[in-house]
């Protein structure tokens, strides 16, 4: 009974620490790039595009196809970030716990 009794302190204790966690990756941002810094992307901890950056120089008729790769490259700068960020803190938070790996958290 002990053994369970500690099983539901952790996970608890786990609880509150996912959803301190949950509230500082609101507030993250991280920003991608792509073309050299031609066009950025910044992304919430959320996932959601908080804004756009493209250099003048890529706004020509004939070149819309090449910003809509760059766009969609930044795009996917930022959000790979915006996903080592996530792991990180859910590393730091899951320290010590037998979780196997791959596991996604929080569930």
């Amino acid at each position: 009974m002990r053994d369970m009794m500690g099983m539901m302190k952790q996970a608890k204790e786990m609880q509150a620490k996912f959803q301190a966690m949950q509230e500082e990756m609101a507030d993250l941002e991280a920003q991608g790039e792509a073309g050299a810094g031609l066009v950025k992307v910044t992304m919430s901890g959320k996932g959601e595009m908080k804004s756009l950056e493209i250099d003048p120089s890529l706004l020509k008729d004939d070149e819309c196809e090449i910003l809509e790769d760059l766009i969609l490259a930044a795009h996917n700068d930022a959000k790979t970030k915006v996903e080592a960020a996530v792991a990180e803190k859910t590393k730091e938070v899951t320290a010590g716990l037998p979780i196997p790996p791959g596991f996604k958290l929080p569930f």
